[in-house]
């Protein structure tokens, strides 16, 4: 599933891409992608149906295009979706579930947006904002609030607001293995399988190391390097293992050369060149270095 980087990387596609376009055409080819606008895909094409795309946001894995009715076009990518900026007369894909069209005065590129998803695991809906004043800046950017149905979800450790403190003593109040509050996304948002495996090898830590154990001094170095390691995989294109993720324009991220532990079982430590191990967490894997983050005696998992 896409992580912050990935959703950050088609972020700021989607602001150079459709930011400042009105949309004249909304066509929903397959209903499970607006299966979250619980109104249907009629009531989702009128409520997108010309208006005005004034930004591009993101928190954590979520995206949203907040429009000038007050409300956001927001999307979840799931597994497999992909936001695309392509010419009009470019063939359909065989998965196209949603396409927009923009009014060729706001158009200057003369392309149009399409969410494709294979897997139908994501999906798009229209969503009241709530939090700050609707609207628009003099520059045409929106201007406060996020998606109701993104406000639970907590600040991702690139947003400005990030409150450092309230992250540390979060995370040591929590009676968990180390990696299982990384992926609480009430805790801090976007961190996902990949980039939580990688930030714990860099400290190193494992990833069953019990949270109320952690020194404010080692929490405060996994936040930083959760930050260095996400800012380097945006500089990258963000990671792709195969062609279900991919930026606005089709190309993939290459952070996948430049791993540490992630998908590299068997393979030498970077650090020490003791065999990567895999082991199994949440239906999915977790990998580590036996030598540098060794087992914990009080594992939690």
């Amino acid at each position: 599933m896409p992580e912050l980087p990935e959703v950050e990387t088609v972020r700021r596609g989607l602001e150079r891409g459709v930011v400042g376009r009105t949309v004249v055409a909304v066509d929903v080819h397959h209903p499970r992608a607006v299966r979250r606008h619980e109104a249907g895909a009629d009531d989702f094409r009128a409520r997108v149906e010309g208006r005005r795309l004034l930004g591009a946001r993101r928190r954590g894995k979520y995206l949203w295009l907040p429009m000038d009715s007050g409300e956001a076009v927001v999307g979840h990518l799931g597994m497999s979706g992909q936001l695309l900026v392509v010419p009009p007369d470019k063939p359909a894909e065989a998965h196209l579930r949603v396409r927009f069209g923009f009014d060729p005065s706001t158009n200057p590129g003369g392309r149009e947006l399409r969410f494709v998803d294979q897997r139908t695991f994501g999906g798009l809906a229209v969503v009241p904002m709530v939090g700050g004043p609707a609207g628009q800046s003099a520059d045409g950017l929106a201007t406060g609030g996020v998606p109701a149905s993104v406000a639970h979800i907590a600040l991702d450790p690139l947003d400005p607001a990030f409150d450092d403190d309230a992250f540390v003593e979060g995370l040591r109040r929590r009676r968990t293995g180390v990696k299982r509050a990384l992926l609480d996304q009430t805790l801090i948002s976007g961190v996902g399988n990949i980039y939580a495996d990688e930030a714990l090898w860099r400290v190193p830590l494992h990833w069953a190391r019990p949270t109320d154990t952690l020194p404010r001094p080692t929490a405060r170095a996994l936040l930083g390097h959760v930050r260095d390691v996400m800012t380097e995989a945006i500089a990258a294109g963000g990671t792709s293992f195969d062609a279900l993720y991919v930026s606005v324009n089709g190309v993939s991220g290459l952070f996948d050369r430049s791993l540490s532990a992630y998908g590299r079982r068997d393979e030498p430590c970077a650090r020490c060149g003791t065999p990567i191990r895999r082991d199994a967490f949440m239906n999915r894997s977790s990998f580590s270095c036996p030598r540098c983050q060794p087992r914990p005696r009080r594992a939690r998992y």
